[in-house]
């Protein structure tokens, strides 16, 4: 099976549990924003960063049903962070995943409600899973993905991507946006699926460490794709890096060098991986995919 056909068939999986949340509703007020909100959460995507949570968690020893609440609550934020980040106010686009973005669909203020409602949702599912199970272990992941996903993480990634915008960049800035803003929630992907499979704290630095790695090629394999990609293969506008005067790796040090860099962190973390006990083969089939992908 290739890796795409595996990718196909685990997001499958994210993708049947992810249509069981929001589907009740008290008036039509609540109907109206759900509609919203699953229209950016059910827009497809490769569910990559679900899918890493459970990879890393039945790696280490944990159950699917013990991992895919969290699994899923972490694709809730990372499509209300697409859904704010897509508005006028931030990178002003009109399509996401070959569709139109939630504000060309739903107006302005409904999408910054309906990314508000994804946010707040994904941690009352996390409470709710983790007080009926009662385990520490699921506060230690939900507090990994607090902090990966607030003011010390994706948020403050965003806010330095905004305040670099227009200026002449500097690499320790570039490297802030790319370790906050990107990085960071694919890093507590991996921590977070390695807390509910209770590994130790030293294992779950070198989590931090492939994420990190893994975080820091696959945002310099966007910026890549932005320049050198077509919008038919992305799903999105290309050039949107350079309209919005954007800080990349290939604006900073060039393409050849951007790509350079991509297969030092691929290499980087393939090491890593092989330094766990267990069947990392599709987990290093998911790096080499992501860090090498063409949309």
């Amino acid at each position: 099976m290739s890796i795409k056909e595996g990718l196909h068939k685990k997001a499958e999986i994210i993708e049947a549990k992810l249509n069981t949340y929001l589907v009740t509703h008290e008036n039509s007020y609540e109907e109206k924003l759900h509609e919203s909100m699953l229209y950016s959460l059910l827009s497809g995507g490769k569910r990559i960063r679900p899918i890493l949570l459970i990879e890393v968690g039945e790696l280490f020893g944990a159950k699917q049903e013990d991992l895919i609440d969290f699994a899923c609550a972490i694709e809730m934020i990372h499509t209300y962070s697409l859904i704010h980040d897509d508005l006028p106010a931030m990178d002003d686009d009109d399509l996401r995943r070959g569709k139109k973005t939630n504000h060309k669909v739903y107006g302005e203020a409904m999408a910054i409600l309906a990314g508000d409602g994804l946010l707040n949702f994904s941690y009352e599912l996390m409470i709710e899973t983790s007080l009926k199970n009662d385990s520490y272990c699921y506060l230690k992941a939900m507090k990994e993905i607090s902090k990966a996903a607030g003011h010390q993480g994706m948020v403050g990634g965003q806010v330095a991507d905004c305040l670099s915008e227009g200026k002449i960049g500097t690499k320790d800035t570039l490297e802030y946006i790319q370790l906050k803003k990107t990085s960071a929630l694919l890093t507590c992907a991996l921590t977070a699926g390695g807390c509910i499979a209770g590994v130790s704290e030293m294992t779950l630095n070198d989590l931090r460490k492939l994420g990190t790695a893994v975080g820091f090629a696959f945002q310099i394999r966007d910026d890549i794709l932005d320049i050198e990609s077509d919008e038919s293969v992305l799903g999105k506008p290309i050039g949107s890096d350079e309209k919005n005067h954007k800080l990349t790796y290939p604006s900073l040090f060039g393409l050849e060098a951007s790509k350079a860099k991509v297969r030092e962190l691929t290499d980087e973390a393939n090491r890593i991986l092989k330094s766990f006990d267990g069947d990392t083969s599709f987990l290093e089939s998911l790096v080499n995919y992501l860090c090498n992908r063409e949309y």
